[in-house]
């Protein structure tokens, strides 16, 4: 199949889960581009996708650089970020998915000279592969954080490597309990309206239970 063919799939994909869910076709699809040269996100930028998605710093600047062209073109960074790389790409992102410590979040703070849409990256499943706060630890720190530079506009995770339905929709389940729960507080600069959670193998199970937006790499590109 060609990046047409699977893209319209994605998208006949994404508007069932959110007619069976009861919801309004409003998710955003992320097009993950780790294994995606600059040219293939040209390719899908023709196709009409406008979010983007990198996981690396360094390969993040490269694309930005060669697609500077697009101007309407929205990139997400969605990795692990090292504290030390934020000053390189803070201002070129529209958006951090990968909040996952104190000190990050205090890095952002310190070096974006913008308002900085961001995602606390929770670690609902408890993996020590994983990172990411714990529930309880999200709340404390979002209460005890003065934001000047950064809005968190909603939380993040990665669900387990499962084919247990089951357990897929109890860990996105529990997310949007936790962000209902985060939103309640009238936290300033914590609107917490967003939801990024779901990739290739299970954005249909993250949609039913909330997703805003969705990560898609190998299912648009046949890996």
């Amino acid at each position: 199949m060609t990046k047409k063919d699977n893209l319209i799939q994605i998208e006949n994909n994404i508007a069932n889960a959110c007619e069976k869910a009861g919801r309004n076709n409003d998710v955003h699809l992320i097009a993950v581009t780790k294994t995606i040269d600059a040219d293939g996100i040209r390719e899908l930028y023709d196709l009409g996708l406008r979010n983007f998605g990198e996981n690396r710093a360094d390969v993040f600047l490269e694309k930005y650089e060669a697609l500077k062209g697009l101007s309407d073109i929205v990139w997400h960074f969605i990795g692990s970020l090292q504290t030390r790389k934020v000053r390189d790409i803070v201002d070129k992102v529209d958006a951090i998915h990968s909040v996952d410590r104190p000190s990050l979040a205090k890095e952002i703070e310190k070096r974006a000279t913008k308002l900085t849409p961001c995602f606390l990256q929770i670690n609902i499943s408890g993996e020590e592969s994983k990172h990411g706060f714990t529930k309880e630890s999200a709340i404390r720190f979002l209460k005890e954080a003065d934001f000047k530079n950064i809005e968190m506009i909603g939380l993040m995770t990665m669900a387990p490597l499962t084919e247990n339905v089951g357990e897929l929709h109890q860990v996105f389940h529990e997310l949007k309990q936790l962000q209902l729960d985060i939103q309640k507080l009238g936290l300033n600069r914590v609107p917490c309206k967003e939801l990024s959670m779901g990739m290739t193998n299970d954005y249909m199970i993250a949609i039913e239970e909330g997703a805003t937006h969705i990560r898609v790499g190998r299912a648009l590109v046949n890996e």
